[in-house]
């Protein structure tokens, strides 16, 4: 029995607070977990954790918005109530997938020049040189898409557009006839030289425009019109607004995507965290958006002895890699069980979201009158790994499993696995899966309770945690 430890569990996966809390031989502390009528999260601790170790467990599966926001009130509270360390178990860390920096479509990263004033053609970077001029320094292009100048680009816009309408544009001569008013000599009034004896009711002499008039704000001044450019001449034409619009976005462009990763990290933090540990990131990167220890357990140990003790002759099967991004973790399981490996390679690169789930998809390796074992960190809506079944059933495969550290499953995920040329899909219990295992009989679920409360057990009393790291 471990002593001057509190465990409390979040509302995300109760099955597992009760797994941890039994191989530690304590019961979980009470608290009382609800919402108020308007929605608002409402946490009471029913215990004392002054000067203890407090373990809040807490999974981002189901309603990741409503536990996270539970989560770091917990923690707040614990702070607020003396506790000597607060430690937060996230068996799945909610939004890992969002740490990336924004790509361009094409997926090469935005990237920042040496130095941008010696290389005039360099391509947009996160931060590009002001528009305002140094003293010894030429004016930078800006955007090498064009969307760059726009006061310049209106104004020339807006001179085309009224060239179309009125003809080409040139300098009024004294004595000539336009719209507006009378007076002596050549007079601008409304930006359309006037002269005595000019007509502006003349069905049959358009208005002409001087080339060089500009306003103070670098647009053209309306011709013989009110302020929001419509024409009241009897004999004109308005004027037509460009195809596309003066605004539209120009192609190339990609707009600023937020990193939802660095967000969570810092609330964390603030909340009074000061210790992480979680299971499979998505992103390894993720543990360096955090100025507190982090621990990253693995759960290839649970995996390498399912497919040791209960995949027949597993040594003549293959481990698969469904996408380019997971290889190095397939690999790493294939190489310590002495296995060979393939992987599934997307042929053509998809350049939008919608396009993802029609991506031609290519086998490397040789699976032919063999079992295939998939290999994933995470599954939510399962369409990688059932394409990928599916392509491994057309290239010879007898038997394909799929073993996922974090089984998500959302959405009609469940009813794709039922339907696939998945024969066996393995996750572990990181989410709850009571609810998936009624529905789907080709899951089974793995136990990760065990490695968490012997991470508790180590931190708690000093000792080292390397050891849950050598899954070797």
């Amino acid at each position: 029995m471990v002593r001057n430890i509190v465990v409390i569990g979040g509302s995300s996966h109760p099955q597992l607070t009760e797994r941890i809390c039994s191989h530690l031989g304590i019961p979980p502390a009470n608290v009382l977990l609800s919402k108020f009528s308007v929605g608002e999260t409402r946490v009471e601790i029913q215990e004392s954790v002054r000067g203890k170790d407090v373990y809040i467990i807490q999974s981002g599966a189901g309603k990741v918005n409503d536990h996270l926001m539970e989560l770091l009130i917990t923690i707040s509270a614990c702070k607020t109530a003396s506790a000597r360390k607060i430690t937060a178990i996230l068996p799945l860390f909610p939004y890992s997938r969002q740490s990336e920096v924004p790509h361009y479509k094409t997926g090469a990263p935005l990237t920042k020049a040496s130095n941008c004033y010696n290389k005039p053609d360099f391509p947009y970077a996160l931060q590009s040189a002001s528009q305002t001029p140094h003293p010894d320094r030429d004016q930078s292009k800006g955007l090498t898409n064009g969307v760059g100048d726009l006061e310049k680009n209106m104004h020339k816009t807006t001179l085309e557009s009224n060239a179309n309408s009125y003809g080409s544009p040139t300098k009024q001569q004294p004595g000539s006839t336009g719209g507006g008013g009378g007076g002596s000599g050549t007079d601008l009034v409304n930006g359309v030289s006037s002269s005595p004896g000019s007509t502006a009711s003349s069905p049959s002499h358009k208005p002409t425009r001087p080339s060089n008039l500009q306003t103070a704000n670098g647009v053209a001044p309306q011709t013989n019109g009110n302020a929001n450019g419509t024409h009241t001449g009897s004999g004109s034409t308005p004027p037509q607004t460009p195809k596309g619009g003066i605004f539209s976005p120009q192609p190339g462009y990609r707009q600023w995507v937020a990193q939802a990763g660095t967000l969570v990290a810092d609330l964390l933090t603030c909340a009074g965290a000061e210790h992480i540990i979680t299971m499979d990131l998505h992103d390894a990167q993720y543990q360096g958006f955090f100025d507190i220890p982090v621990d990253n357990l693995y759960g290839r140990p649970l995996l390498k002895n399912y497919v040791r003790y209960q995949v027949p002759d597993y040594k003549q099967a293959v481990i698969v890699s469904p996408d380019a991004g997971g290889a190095k973790r397939a690999t790493a399981i294939a190489d310590s069980l002495g296995m060979p490996f393939a992987l599934i390679h997307k042929e053509r690169r998809p350049t939008r979201i919608t396009d993802r789930q029609n991506a031609t998809m290519m086998l490397v390796g040789d699976v032919s009158n063999r079992t295939a074992i998939l290999i994933d960190d995470l599954a939510d809506t399962s369409n990688t790994i059932t394409r990928a079944a599916k392509l491994l059933k057309k290239e010879g495969a007898t038997f394909v499993y799929a073993l996922i550290t974090h089984g998500i499953l959302s959405g009609d995920a469940i009813d794709r696995i039922n339907a696939s040329a998945l024969d066996r899909l393995i996750v572990t219990n990181s989410v709850p899966q009571e609810e998936h295992q009624k529905k789907c009989p080709k899951l089974e679920v793995l136990d990760v309770g065990t490695v968490f409360a012997e991470a508790i057990r180590r931190v708690h009393h000093g000792e080292s945690i390397s050891v849950l790291f050598q899954y070797d």
